[in-house]
């Protein structure tokens, strides 16, 4: 089928009524995202409904040439938009052959769940996750419990680019009822525990608003519920447990209401973000060490995977060392840690973003912001003499920052960061000092993180989803190396006048 596709198309046109709208720096790393749009803004679209039903009909073409049956689960997050443009994406993988299984709104997680409550290979979840309004994308992947890499990603882009579809006819539609309560049942299956906890659900008036309360209160929870209305508009803040603006406003309602720790959930539930009972925000890799702990004790010797923002507690900790615990450094991405996990057969792997992937004897292996805070909740059932706060200050100190994200162009991103690496490069090799110190490291596998002699870092990779850079640091010294760290990475970044303004600072 030749289908005219463009890169460019203004909406009440023709063209945009008659043509496939992709941006093709759509096709990410590991999943699709595109500025959909929405009223009142600015920037043009970048993709159309005629767009999505061709990457519809390229994802079932790909998938029936690497070999696997063409059945899929698909769902949607809840945005004013999402439930047409997957009903768009249905009919295109219709149209090439598959047979699709439809279980609604839905979280990520509750769609990857369905790959085997539903046995069936593929999943196409639309959702944007955590970005902004007007956002759009798909998570999608064909070998549960793993989602696509830039291998699949690639072929994907090359065959919907190129109009190469096999429209082979004979799909079919199912819709699967009743699904949301299959998931939560699943979910909290001996899951119980005895320790009286008040727990703040925090979900950004997105979609895990109709999951996380109710699953909280069945393994025994007390639920203060913040936020949790359905509200397509997120008239609050961006649920994104990453933001500071959502982890200020769990903390408050966590010393309003005497809570024992606050959890929140971004747009499609994957992610959970930890706040203490004295309103700690705490970071999610520091939460990752604390997960660390609590299951080595219980699985001496597991083996953990992180992303290289991560904390560097996952290797220098005292208790983790005692335990046999090993850690390994990987990308940055939850495509990359699932498949790190799954490769390794670890027992866990932790994002510094709040994607947490559990193997069995705790979950499937992909990542569910719901299994993540059952965890936290059994974690601290199993140390009923210490709060979250008491957890969290057994931690060895360090001092880190959030994720800071200042604005770069898709098309110059990676280019930038080339650059930055090949300055650091650069400096190390001709003995330079960075930050005050010698570079005593330099850890490329995702950007580069910069080590200095006294253990601090700082890293700078491209944003897998979004226009932008991400830059972490951390300091196991003092918040002033942390200081000195972050305005000599700034420095550098400086030099290329494509980095635009950080999205937030510390």
């Amino acid at each position: 089928m030749k289908l005219t596709i463009v890169e460019q198309a203004r909406p009440n046109t023709f063209e945009f009524e008659t043509a496939a709208l992709i941006k093709p720096t759509g096709f990410r790393e590991y999943d699709a995202r595109w500025w959909f749009g929405r009223p009142g803004a600015e920037k043009e679209p970048e993709l159309n409904l005629i767009g999505v039903q061709a990457l519809g009909m390229g994802l079932a073409t790909l998938i029936r040439r690497m070999g696997i049956a063409p059945e899929i689960v698909t769902g949607h997050d809840f945005r004013e938009y999402s439930l047409g443009i997957k009903l768009a994406l249905v009919s295109g993988l219709m149209a090439a052959g598959a047979k699709v299984k439809d279980i609604g709104l839905a979280l990520s997680p509750m769609a990857y769940f369905a790959q085997f409550a539903l046995d069936t290979p593929s999943v196409a979840m639309v959702t944007a996750s955590h970005n902004e309004n007007g956002w759009t994308g798909v998570k999608m992947g064909a070998q549960r419990p793993l989602t696509f890499g830039p291998d699949e990603m690639t072929a994907l882009k090359n065959i919907v680019l190129g109009g190469d579809f096999d429209l082979v006819g004979g799909g079919s539609y199912e819709m699967i009822r009743g699904f949301r309560e299959t998931y939560l049942d699943d979910l909290v299956s001996g899951k119980r525990i005895g320790r009286k906890l008040r727990v703040v659900a925090a979900c950004g008036n997105g979609t895990a608003g109709a999951f996380a309360p109710e699953a909280l209160e069945r393994i025994g929870c007390e639920v203060i519920p913040l936020d949790v209305e359905l509200d397509h508009s997120f008239p609050r803040y961006n649920p994104n447990p990453e933001d500071m603006q959502m982890l200020h406003a769990i903390r408050d309602k966590v010393l309003e209401t005497g809570a024992d720790v606050g959890l929140g959930f971004d747009g499609d539930g994957d992610r959970c973000g930890v706040v203490d009972n004295e309103g700690n925000e705490i970071f999610a890799d520091k939460v990752g060490v604390m997960l660390a702990r609590d299951i080595s004790r219980l699985h001496p010797g597991s083996t953990f995977v992180v992303d290289v923002k991560s904390t560097g507690l996952f290797r220098t900790d005292p208790q983790l060392q005692a335990q046999g615990a090993t850690t390994d450094y990987w990308k940055t991405g939850h495509s990359y840690i699932k498949r790190r996990v799954a490769e390794l057969g670890a027992i866990a792997g932790f994002e510094k973003s709040g994607h947490f992937f559990f193997n069995p004897p705790i979950g499937r292996g992909y990542d569910d912001g719901l299994v993540t805070a059952i965890a936290v909740c059994g974690m601290l059932d199993r140390n009923p003499a210490k709060s979250m706060a008491d957890l969290y200050r057994d931690l060895p100190v360090t001092y880190g920052t959030p994720t800071m994200s200042p604005h770069c162009d898709d098309e110059l991103k990676y280019g930038v960061v080339e650059r930055v690496l090949s300055d650091f490069e650069r400096m190390k090799a001709a003995g330079e000092r960075f930050a005050g110190q010698a570079i005593s490291d330099l850890v490329t596998v995702n950007g580069v993180r910069v080590v200095a002699e006294d253990g601090t870092w700082g890293l700078v990779r491209a944003s897998s989803n979004k226009p932008e850079l991400v830059v972490v640091v951390e300091s196991p010294v003092s918040a002033e190396r942390r200081r000195e760290m972050f305005e000599a990475l700034d420095a550098v970044l400086r030099r290329s006048p494509e980095v635009g303004p950080y999205n937030q600072t510390f």
